[in-house]
């Protein structure tokens, strides 16, 4: 991602305690509309970080069950304005001809913001049946998943510079680094590094470990069984919601992965579905 799309620089006066500190400028994180269209078609708009949006795409509509094979997309182009200067807020999907897509399945409305996802989600049942559950479920390593929570906070470039960006990073089962997206939207990060999947041809995930900087919702859960990711860990709580659809669907669910309070390397976690292995 780009540091300077995904941030900006905003004039501030700093407090502390009853008197101002300074006048100085501040990085936020940067938040912008993405219309994404079908064929010409408007399917969505997402409220995000700037950057990686042909991944945020692709991974929303595979998530949504829109979008299925790499050979369905012939490009993903900007739409260009009144002055014939492309949009970098309009992007467009453009599909082979023979790509049979049902614009129809989308389970979010037209517009969704980046800080929660939809309420009125179907059904586990009718998640499940776009998406099946796990076939073959994983028992990852605990001392594994205890390395993780480092790795990604040392690549979050974005956070670094605004504290205002979640993040979500793929990992293999030994713990390596696969991917890290930051966005201001924790779903809007998930889609940017299923859809660096797609790209890459790696579909479906099914031998990598998702972890969330936040929370775990059952937004997140959906989109990761969309991607055949066995296993889900976060920094943060797991909703109700998240948890029920982890033990229907054959997913590992794991919260609170943070330090230990005895100190040391040793971490602490909650095991909400699945089976560890040391």
């Amino acid at each position: 991602m780009s540091l300077k799309k995904s941030t900006r620089a905003v004039a501030i006066t700093r407090w502390d305690g009853p008197a101002a500190v300074d006048s100085c400028a501040d990085e936020i994180a940067v938040e912008e509309p993405l219309e994404i269209r079908v064929g010409g078609q408007s399917v969505a708009v997402v409220m995000r970080t700037p950057g990686h949006d042909r991944e945020l795409t692709a991974g929303f509509l595979i998530t949504e069950g829109i979008l299925h094979r790499i050979e369905d997309v012939l490009d993903m182009v900007y739409c260009r304005g009144d002055r014939a200067e492309p949009e970098e807020n309009v992007l467009d999907v453009l599909l082979a001809p023979e790509a049979q897509v049902d614009t129809t399945k989308l389970t979010r409305h037209v517009f969704t913001s980046s800080s929660c996802g939809i309420c009125s989600k179907a059904s586990i049942e009718a998640v499940q049946a776009q998406f099946p559950p796990i076939e073959q479920p994983v028992t990852p390593s605990r001392m594994v998943l205890g390395q993780l929570p480092a790795k990604l906070r040392a690549a979050q470039a974005a956070f670094d510079r605004t504290g205002g960006l979640h993040a979500n990073a793929l990992f293999g089962l030994d713990g390596a680094l696969k991917t890290v997206r930051e966005d201001v939207g924790r779903h809007n990060a998930l889609d940017k590094v299923v859809g660096r999947a797609f790209w890459d041809g790696a579909l479906p995930l099914s031998q990598c470990i998702l972890l969330v900087s936040g929370r775990v919702s059952f937004e997140i859960m959906q989109k990761a069984l969309g991607a055949g990711i066995p296993v889900v860990a976060a920094i943060s709580a797991p909703t109700s919601a998240a948890v029920e659809f982890a033990q229907a669907s054959g997913q590992v669910l794991v919260g609170f992965l943070r330090p230990s309070k005895q100190g040391g390397d040793a971490m602490r976690m909650n095991v909400y579905a699945g089976t560890l292995a040391d």
